[in-house]
Formats: structure tokens, C-alpha cells, sequence
């Protein structure tokens, strides 16, 4: 919203076991943009104890969450749980409704298409997970971020960074978005440009893909279930 001065609500859903990045990095972008206000909001305020053991803390709970302009989801290790959570789905399917946006960051995808919130949209997700978007109604591109219609999805972890800054540029304008990146001095150089599985060696792709098989597995098994 470049021309008022009304901010847009945004709310970051957490849930156990979630990526601490997916929703730590968007939010740095979020935060410093005036013309959004941003939640961090969960099933239970307090606490939420991410993948890796950081905590981060809701500040509002589902019932006490305002309507949202813009839905965040980030991904995990917990996102099964998450799209198995009744409370969790519903809480997305009734703020996606009035939404201006409905978007996710990594495998964040997953679980807004356990709520049907992808069905007939393009998408991304994280490179591991790709395949699994069409089992949630969503049609998978191999792109860092993804903008179909309201539907806005980005590729892991530190691709949330770019999908922020690109939410923020539509609704603030390109000189707010690329201030807030300079601020941050956003200008990756990755010591060792693996960071892509097509530029990484594929003896180390086949590693990471063999150390998080049986996670992949279970979630191939939950969301074809899902799909039927």
C-alpha cells in the first residue's frame, strides 16, 4: 500500500518444529517496512521450539490473531504435524479468505496446500520437496520465488529473504524494498556455490538427499495419503 497510511497486517504462522530462518529472515525484511505490521502468531501464545531448538515467541494465538492482509507460512521439519493439526488448516483456510496474499517460504507450500490454499496455483518449495507440490493440487516451478495471482511461494530457507523483499517492493514500491536490502546489505557470495543442487556436485546431492530420505519418505506417504 504505497499511497495511505494504513499498514497491512501480516502474521507469520508458527508451529513446532519449523525452520528457524524460513521465519526469522522474512520477518527482518518485514519488520523494517512501515507499511506493514507484522505477528507472529501460533495455536498457543508463548513459546514455539523451532527445528533446531530456538525458540520463537507467538504473540497471539488463533483466536486472538486480527484478520490478516498477508499470511506467511514457514516450513520445517514439523510441517506434517502441522498439516495433520485440524486447528492449524482451519486457522489458514478462514485467514487465506480475506487475504490480500497467502504466502510461504520453503516447505511452508505443503502446508498451504493441506489446506487447499494451492489447488491450480504455480508454486515452489524447497529443492527436495519439489515433486511433492502436486500432491497438493499445486504445479511445481524451479524458481527461488514463485508469484501466481495472490499466491506468492519461495524456494528454502534463505530464498524467504528474497520473497520478502519482493512482497515488500509490490506493496511498498522498489525504492522501500531496496532500501531495506541495502540496510541489510543483502549481497550473498556463498564460499562454496552449492547452495543450487544443479551447480552443487552431484556426489553431494546424493548425499543430501540419502541423509534426509526417510523424512522425504514420510512426507511423500502423508501427502499422497492426503491427496486421496
Amino acid at each position: 500500500m504505497t499511497g495511505g497510511t494504513e499498514r497491512l497486517r501480516l502474521g507469520l504462522v508458527l508451529f513446532p518444529g519449523l525452520a528457524p530462518l524460513d521465519a526469522a529472515g522474512p520477518y527482518e525484511v518485514f519488520a523494517r517496512a512501515p507499511e506493514i505490521d507484522v505477528s507472529l502468531i501460533a495455536k498457543t501464545k508463548g513459546n514455539v521450539r523451532s527445528e533446531l531448538g530456538l525458540a520463537l515467541v507467538a504473540d497471539e494465538d488463533f483466536a486472538s490473531a486480527p484478520a490478516l492482509d498477508i499470511v506467511c507460512v514457514p516450513g520445517g521439519r514439523g510441517i506434517v504435524e502441522a498439516a495433520s493439526d485440524a486447528a492449524t488448516i482451519d486457522f489458514l483456510k478462514r485467514q487465506a479468505a480475506g487475504a490480500r496474499y497467502v504466502t510461504s517460504i520453503c516447505t511452508g507450500s505443503l502446508l498451504l496446500g493441506a489446506a487447499g490454499l494451492l489447488t491450480g496455483y504455480r508454486a515452489t518449495t524447497h529443492w527436495l520437496s519439489l515433486d511433492l507440490l502436486p500432491l497438493v493440487g499445486a504445479t511445481p516451478v524451479n524458481e527461488r520465488v514463485v508469484k501466481d495471482r495472490s499466491r506468492i511461494t519461495s524456494a528454502g530457507v534463505t530464498a524467504g529473504i528474497d520473497l520478502a523483499l519482493a512482497l515488500v517492493g509490490e506493496i511498498a514500491g522498489a525504492r522501500r524494498a531496496a532500501e531495506i536490502e541495502l540496510m541489510l546489505q543483502y549481497d550473498p557470495a556463498p564460499p562454496f556455490k552449492s547452495g543450487n543442487p544443479a551447480a552443487a556436485e552431484p556426489a553431494l546431492v546424493q548425499d543430501v538427499r540419502a541423509a534426509r530420505r526417510a523424512l522425504q519418505d514420510e512426507r511423500r506417504a502423508f501427502f499422497a495419503a492426503l491427496a486421496k
